[in-house]
């Protein structure tokens, strides 16, 4: 399936761009977080899995067990704080 991947803050930084469109066999958010991880240094170092990194599925905040679809949107962002 052909989803779109949006990164933001820090995790675009480290990435290096804003967003992509990725071709998937993903089934869930937890599976294509694997999957962005095994693309390299960059995306391993942004998306590791001991780092706190929050999801959206099709602009609503989403664990990782949320499941993909064809054509949807998926946002990683770290926390935000206020203060």
């Amino acid at each position: 399936m052909n989803i779109t991947v949006r990164y933001f803050a820090s995790v675009r930084e480290a990435i290096g761009q804003g967003s992509e469109q990725i071709d998937t066999a993903a089934a869930s958010l937890a599976d294509l977080r694997d999957e962005l991880i095994a693309r390299g240094p960059a995306y391993a170092e942004a998306l590791a899995r001991g780092k706190s990194v929050r999801m959206a599925l099709n602009q609503v905040m989403s664990d990782e067990s949320a499941a993909l679809t064809d054509g949807c949107e998926v946002a990683f962002f770290p926390p935000v704080t206020g203060g």
